[in-house]
């Protein structure tokens, strides 16, 4: 199987978010797999149970109502987003099985910064020194996933406080800089798509240099 890879740059969120609802909505049984990789701008996104109580002062950020599962959290310019479009079916796979995969995959992308991080059975994600590094939110339509993971790298952290990160009050949240201080935002991303290449067991990935329609 070969991954299909975009990446976008920094992208607004809302357009973004629907042209991998109509992805996976008219996607077929031989649509290959995609993954985009991306930068948002400040937004703060609600997933499906959200509740408004875990925004506690968002200010000018824009909130965004989605449906995805999970609680709220922050994407901004310095953090890397991976929208996975998956067949899990094809891989033989639950949602359960597939979160393990993604958490193991961002686990072992820090290792390689030889920064140790872990994940939590109660709150999923990924933490280095109880702090949230990572995070994920996935919806699965027809055995397919859309959304997925965000990784915390070079980024201003201050809009977590307007929130309960995640739905968890007092969390502290952290980022790749902290460790690697000359991280390269590029390097992690490749790193990522890589990891979860092997991951998933692809036999090749192919860019995709074609611009993403929103029509």
């Amino acid at each position: 199987m070969t991954l299909l890879v975009r990446q976008l740059g920094t992208q607004p969120y809302q357009p973004v978010w629907e042209a991998m609802q109509r992805f996976t909505q008219t996607r077929t049984a031989s649509t290959p797999d995609e993954i985009w990789c991306l930068q948002h701008t400040p937004v703060l996104t609600l997933g499906q149970a959200g509740k408004a109580e875990h925004l506690l002062n968002p200010g000018d950020i824009p909130v965004v109502k989605v449906d995805r599962g999970g609680q709220v959290t922050y994407h901004g310019p310095g953090q890397l987003v991976c929208y996975l479009m998956i067949d899990l079916r094809r891989h033989n796979i639950g949602a359960r099985q597939f979160v393990t995969h993604i958490e193991e995959s961002l686990i072992r992308v820090l290792k390689s910064y030889q920064v140790e991080a872990v994940s939590r059975p109660d709150a999923p994600g990924v933490y280095v020194d109880n702090a949230k590094i990572a995070a994920l939110g996935l919806r699965i339509r027809r055995g397919c996933s859309f959304h997925g993971l965000s990784l915390n790298i070079n980024m201003d952290l201050s809009p977590f406080t307007t929130i309960n990160p995640c739905g968890y009050a007092n969390m502290k949240v952290t980022q790749l800089k902290q460790f690697v201080p000359d991280i390269h935002f590029a390097d992690v991303e490749q790193r990522m798509v890589e990891e979860l290449q092997k991951t998933l067991n692809y036999n090749s990935i192919t860019l995709l240099t074609d611009p993403l329609t929103y029509d």
